[in-house]
C-alpha cells in the first residue's frame, strides 16, 4: 500500500468551491478588490481562509474524543442529539421505556 499524500492547493480549492456550491454560497457575490470601507473580504481571502481550514482543522476535530473514567460516562459528556427519539428508534432502544 501506498502512504496518502496530503491533497495540493488545487484539490482544496475544488473540495472548498464545492462544498459552498452545495450549501447554496455563491463566491461570484463576492468583490474581487478589498474594500476598507465595508470590510467584507474577497473572494481570494475566502478560499484561502477556508482552504486553510480544511487542511489543519478536521482532523483535529474527528480525532477528539471527550476524556472520561468509562464509555457510559463518555457518552454523557458528548454534545446531546438534536433528534433523540429518531435515534433511540434507530438502535431499538426507543420501547424499552
Amino acid at each position: 500500500m501506498s502512504d496518502v499524500q496530503p491533497p495540493t492547493q488545487e484539490q482544496l480549492d475544488s473540495y472548498v468551491r464545492t462544498r459552498l456550491a452545495l450549501a447554496g454560497f455563491d463566491l461570484g457575490l463576492l468583490p474581487e478588490q478589498y474594500d476598507p470601507d465595508t470590510g467584507v473580504p474577497t473572494r481570494d481571502q475566502v478560499i484561502a481562509s477556508l482552504r486553510s481550514f480544511v487542511a489543519s482543522t478536521p482532523g483535529a476535530i474527528s480525532g477528539w474524543t471527550p476524556s472520561a473514567d468509562s464509555p457510559a460516562y463518555a457518552q454523557q459528556t458528548s454534545p446531546p442529539l438534536i433528534y433523540p427519539s429518531i435515534t433511540e428508534a434507530w438502535t431499538g432502544k426507543a420501547g424499552t421505556r
